[in-house]
């Protein structure tokens, strides 16, 4: 039951990925006043579980609230100048990283199945 165990801890590592790409994604044109800090794209942090058990999320770290000011003044929420500050997100990467999370659930969803599907098995010899 090892294998299914280890891929169930990279599936949890990898939804939390997931979830957190996806709300940086769905806030990368989140415009707020210049007094206000930018939202803060999430980063997991991923860590080998002792013992060699799998992995799980060792913490999230959060991008800059800096972000970058972008001349908008049609926004509503534009300082007197005219200028909103914007997260600084790069989309290209955020989609790139969920690729690359989507195929590692994935992957270790297959995982999942073929050790069950071995473990029958080795039951149903068991049984004849």
């Amino acid at each position: 039951m090892d294998a299914i165990n280890i891929a169930a801890t990279a599936l949890n590592t990898h939804q939390a990925w997931l979830n957190a790409l996806s709300n940086n994604i769905a806030n990368i044109n989140d415009a707020k006043n210049p007094s206000q800090s930018a939202f803060q794209a999430e980063y997991i942090q991923a860590n080998e579980v002792a013992g060699n058990n799998g992995v799980a999320v060792g913490g999230v770290q959060h991008g800059s609230a800096v972000g970058r000011l972008v001349y908008d003044p049609s926004n509503p929420v534009a300082d007197k100048d005219g200028y909103v500050r914007m997260p600084d997100i790069d989309l290209g990467e955020q989609m790139s990283d969920l690729i690359l999370a989507q195929r590692g659930y994935e992957a270790n969803a297959s995982v999942v199945d073929r050790a069950k599907a071995t473990y029958e098995a080795a039951l149903q010899i068991g049984r004849g």
